[in-house]
């Protein structure tokens, strides 16, 4: 087991259940008296880190106090500074995001694509896309999509889980790295972990013929080592990922933008590239329309934020007598104002009349 300068256990997060912590121990040159084969403990948090707020997150790199191990229990009691923090899925030292989507059975969907990529390009974090079930489409049908994704800024790496085709060239792409594996259900990224770690047995959910979609498998984040060094994350399964993201910082996880805006800018510095004059980006590029869509849910997004931050925006100052006043919510006139008398008694006439005709 490998230890500090300071003789303290490490090790890192693998998974994280309750108040309990799976800590995968690190191994090195250095030994300790253990018993074999004790590479798991499962830890519980040192109230002191409680006590600061310490959050422990799968992929977090910790100390180790007090190994039981006959018990093969520990405590956590300090972690190392994270290089890098996703928030969801929450992990901690994530190196890059493993993309996988299917071109059949289902059907790649470049909306669907487009939104996954944004998500992943704004963790700033490297992105490798992997298209399964290549088996299913001809040669000329690969070359179509592949051109078509060159022009996104992505070079896609076709495989076939089924039929073992390039998952060796997977595997070596991971080595001694943290990675997420992320994409919609049903893709097959559940036999993609099967079959890079024999021994992970994750349950494979089969497609739903109705939607086309695979039923969703994993519960929770769990981090899987790698046979050759290097671990993989497999993250719930999820269809539409969020995009929490600013309206000005969502043209910049566009690949082919930042080749525009590297030989010319807009005329405004605060352009959204919408109908602003002298716009360098607005064009004949095909995820345009998809820029558009993501730009005003980013837009909605802020205003419901700014909302929620600025209680004068969606609630009204009533007087309480004696002085005193609060904010309440505002109502919806229309969807709360009670509807006259008179407009009731004409309804019935209206609809008395239509009878008699």
């Amino acid at each position: 087991m490998k230890v500090s300068p300071n003789g303290q256990l490490l090790g890192t997060v693998v998974a994280v259940q309750a108040n309990f912590y799976k800590v995968q121990l690190d191994v090195g040159n250095q030994e300790i008296n253990f018993p074999l084969g004790s590479s798991f403990l499962l830890c519980t948090r040192r109230t002191r880190l409680k006590k600061i707020g310490q959050q422990v997150m799968v992929g977090d790199r910790v100390v180790i106090e007090e190994p039981d191990w006959s018990g093969g229990r520990g405590a956590i009691a300090d972690v190392i500074p994270r290089q890098t923090q996703l928030d969801r899925p929450p992990i901690a030292n994530t190196n890059q995001i493993l993309l996988v989507f299917a071109v059949a059975d289902p059907p790649l969907e470049p909306y669907q694509l487009s939104r996954f990529l944004i998500k992943a390009e704004s963790t700033e974090l490297d992105v490798f896309l992997c298209l399964n079930k290549s088996d299913l489409v001809s040669l000329e049908v690969k070359e179509e999509i592949s051109d078509r994704l060159l022009a996104w800024g992505y070079q896609p790496l076709f495989i076939s889980v089924k039929n073992e085709m390039n998952i060796d060239q997977v595997a070596k792409y991971l080595n001694n790295k943290i990675t997420v594996i992320a994409g919609p259900s049903g893709v097959g990224k559940s036999s993609l972990i099967n079959a890079l770690i024999p021994n992970a047995n994750l349950r494979v959910g089969e497609v739903s013929g109705k939607l086309a979609r695979g039923r969703h498998t994993t519960r929770h984040v769990e981090l899987f080592e790698l046979p050759h060094g290097g671990l993989l994350a497999d993250t719930p399964g999820f269809n539409q990922p969020d995009l929490d993201c600013t309206p000005e910082e969502l043209v910049h996880y566009f690949p082919e933008v930042k080749q525009r805006l590297a030989v010319g800018n807009c005329r405004f510095s605060d352009c959204l590239h919408r109908d602003e004059p002298d716009c360098v980006v607005r064009g004949d590029w095909e995820r345009y329309q998809h820029y558009l869509e993501f730009l005003d849910e980013a837009i909605a997004r802020q205003t419901q934020l700014h909302q929620q931050a600025d209680p004068e925006s969606n609630m009204k100052l009533k007087s309480k007598g004696k002085g005193q006043s609060q904010y309440e919510p505002k109502l919806e006139s229309k969807k709360y104002r009670r509807v006259s008398r008179k407009t009731q008694l004409q309804a019935l006439q209206d609809l008395y009349q239509e009878s008699e005709d």
